[in-house]
């Protein structure tokens, strides 16, 4: 039942803009997505399941523009500087991101705990939602490696590799620290091409 669930996610990622996480409630969450209350529960099994599902999808997404990202642009520093600005704009945007990247959850927001939940449901992708979440340690990880498979291109040195991860690393840090602190319009490119060894800028 994919459809009924993303409308179920896009329903509590709403009621979530509007209301703490504590104050939302699965049947509005089911009446807003114009389904039964008893279909939220089978697909999600309980409110916890729901966020779990919820912050996934956010962090898919989330990595899915940074693919995006990394794919539209030609050239280290452009490529570099696109994932490092989606970044940016993924967490100013939308709070579940902001938190998942910075480890900083509020009160208002679901906080599931990061690791595995025994998981009884027949759902795969709840099973997927079950399953151990990313830190923002792992998102450093994830983004980093991305950015440097996308950069190597094939048949890459292995001494090549392990600069250009620790570049691509140093990129995802300062885009983090962009999170909390926004560089100037144009700053982005300016910060990137600071942490870049010259060969690559």
């Amino acid at each position: 039942m994919p459809a009924a669930r993303e409308s179920l996610l896009d329903a509590a990622y709403t009621a979530l803009a509007r209301r703490p996480w504590s104050a939302v409630r699965m049947v509005e969450v089911a009446a807003s997505a114009g389904v039964s209350r008893q279909t939220l529960y089978n697909e999600f099994g309980s409110k916890d399941g729901l966020a779990r599902a919820l912050v996934r999808r956010e962090a898919d997404g989330y990595l899915a523009g940074v693919e995006r990202a990394l794919a539209d642009s030609t050239g280290a520093v452009d490529r570099l500087t696109a994932a490092a600005e989606w970044t940016a704009a993924a967490a100013r945007e939308n709070a579940l991101v902001r938190a998942m990247l910075t480890g900083c959850w509020t009160e208002r927001l679901p906080a599931p705990p990061l690791t595995a939940v025994p998981s009884v449901t027949a759902v795969p992708a709840q099973r997927r939602a079950d399953g151990p979440l990313p830190a923002p340690r792992d998102f450093v990880r994830i983004v980093r490696d991305r950015a440097a498979t996308a950069l190597a291109g094939p048949g890459a040195a292995p001494g090549d590799t392990a600069e250009l991860l620790r570049s691509c690393e140093l990129v995802v840090r300062v885009a983090l620290s962009c999170v909390a602190a926004p560089p100037p319009e144009g700053g982005m490119a300016e910060l990137v091409r600071a942490v870049l060894p010259r060969h690559l800028v």
